[in-house]
């Protein structure tokens, strides 16, 4: 039995190819993101408070801001260069039908993967200096962080109306597609 573009086996109904499926619209990008987020709180509170919490209590250690941040960021890159490579969705990704893939419709590779990663944490240095010039604390810098990942960032696919790619997408060779719904089975 030949195998579709999207992973399953083929059916009576001919599915379209990868490159040809449509971009998700910027509501779709703004859930998936909100549910991503959602997910990432218990990726962080297993993999970084829980061994945080062990040093600090078993061995009096608390990490400094800066390696905090670093070990956050390979944190959260593990997750998502995982999961881009392996099916070319995270946990968020696979509720809301939105696929991450090369510009060619394939599977990402590690490396690319990884650049994708680093160019969609861009959104990161705009929050910075506001946050520097601004002196925001404590559920400033949350807001602040929140409202740029959820809103702003994704209204970069504006910028590039036609095929709908935020900046990550086109500097990383990559494009998020909607998946089609699939037929219930009976």
């Amino acid at each position: 039995m030949s195998q579709s573009p999207l992973g399953s086996a083929s059916s009576s109904v001919d599915t379209p190819p990868l490159t040809a499926l449509p971009s998700p619209g910027f509501w779709k990008r703004v859930f998936c993101i909100l549910y991503e987020q959602l997910i990432l709180l218990g990726v962080i509170a297993l993999l970084f408070l829980l061994p945080n919490l062990v040093l600090g209590i078993a061995f009096g250690v608390s990490l400094p801001s800066w390696l905090t941040f670093f070990y956050l960021y390979a944190v959260l890159a593990l997750y998502f260069v995982w999961y881009w490579t392996r099916t070319g969705q995270t946990l968020a990704m696979q509720t809301w039908r939105v696929k991450l893939v090369n510009v060619s419709g394939a599977r990402l590779s590690r490396r690319q993967a990884l650049w994708r990663y680093v160019y969609g944490s861009l959104w990161l240095v705009p929050c910075i200096l506001i946050q520097a010039s601004a002196e925001l604390q404590k559920w400033g810098i949350i807001g602040l962080l929140f409202a740029v990942s959820l809103f702003f960032w994704p209204l970069s696919i504006y910028l590039d109306p036609r095929h709908r790619q935020t900046i990550p997408d086109r500097l990383g060779k990559t494009k998020l597609i909607q998946l089609p719904k699939m037929e219930k089975r009976k």
